[in-house]
């Protein structure tokens, strides 16, 4: 298989796009949107850049993968597989599922030619024990597994793109947070004198250990300069309350853009309220990573489980 960038032809580096908010303004803060959202139609944002040399180190083989009902990241690995010619399989949580109509995003991998695999939860939380992982390769034989997320030591790396990409332009970079292989590799790419600023959408408080077991993993050992609040996760993963709504609805209307509300909300209303707590110096330049837009709508149901 030819290298995934040169058959998908993803627009990187993504555009950098400045916009003009009172609630930054007033405190001296540029606020600029990273659209990683417009690499690519299918693949966009963190999923690109996290599957890319994953998909190079596959070389065609079966890619199986894991996620939830609404998994973004099972609809972008089912759409490469589509779109470059290999097979995917997605272990999906929940083995009730397999006897309900597909959801409007299961049905679309499956329209993509990925085989699903209902499992059930017990199951689903020990995908990665030797145990699971060597029932499932006898199943389906030989295959390249990707972790639920797509973070691994591979995605992080092809997440430093993201930040290399801003050298120069920006002091702090901001990203929402799943599995953490995007702000690992974010950290880790970005220059001297920036820093990075997760924000996780699950509870739990787990995301440092992981951010620094994928850095140690990808990078030999901690890379760049980075931080957690994890005071956004409006109750959890795919969960909002009326306020994140109309704080979204509210940007909406200000700026054009449509706000993904499982990821890019959580984001802008923490750099908002950060900027509100004077958290940034006047003068400072803020990037808030634009990971996705508006798809499938879901339930209060995680992707991505602890």
């Amino acid at each position: 298989m030819n290298r995934p960038e040169t058959l998908l032809r993803p627009r990187v580096p993504s555009p950098l796009q400045e916009v003009r908010d009172d609630r930054f303004g007033r405190r001296g803060i540029t606020l600029l949107l990273k659209r990683d959202d417009l690499i690519h139609p299918d693949l966009p944002g963190n999923k690109w850049r996290k599957l890319a040399l994953n998909l190079e180190a596959a070389a065609g083989r079966t890619v199986l993968t894991f996620g939830g009902a609404y998994s973004n990241h099972l609809r972008a690995t089912a759409a490469a597989g589509r779109l470059l010619g290999f097979a995917t399989i997605g272990v999906v949580r929940g083995d009730e599922l397999a006897h309900r109509p597909l959801n409007p995003s299961l049905a679309r991998c499956a329209a993509d030619g990925m085989r699903l695999h209902f499992v059930d939860r017990t199951t689903y939380r020990a995908k990665a024990s030797p145990e699971v992982l060597e029932g499932l390769l006898s199943l389906f034989g030989d295959v390249e597994v990707i972790p639920e997320g797509g973070s691994n030591a591979l995605a992080a790396q092809g997440c430093a793109a993201l930040g290399q990409e801003l050298h120069g332009l920006t002091d702090v970079a901001a990203v929402a947070c799943g599995t953490g292989g995007t702000l690992a590799g974010l950290a880790a790419g970005l220059d001297a004198g920036q820093r990075a600023l997760g924000v996780p959408v699950l509870r739990g408080g787990f995301l440092g250990e992981a951010v620094t077991a994928l850095q140690r993993e990808a990078f030999g050992g901690p890379a760049g300069d980075w931080a957690l609040d994890e005071r956004f996760t409006f109750g959890g993963y795919a969960r909002t309350t009326p306020e994140l709504n109309a704080f979204a609805a509210d940007f909406e209307d200000r700026h054009g853009l449509p706000v993904e509300r499982v990821y890019v909300a959580k984001l802008l209303f923490a750099l908002v309220a950060l900027a509100e707590e004077v958290a940034f110096a006047p003068g400072t330049r803020v990037s808030a990573v634009i990971t996705g837009t508006p798809g499938t709508p879901g339930p209060q149901e995680s992707s991505v489980s602890r």
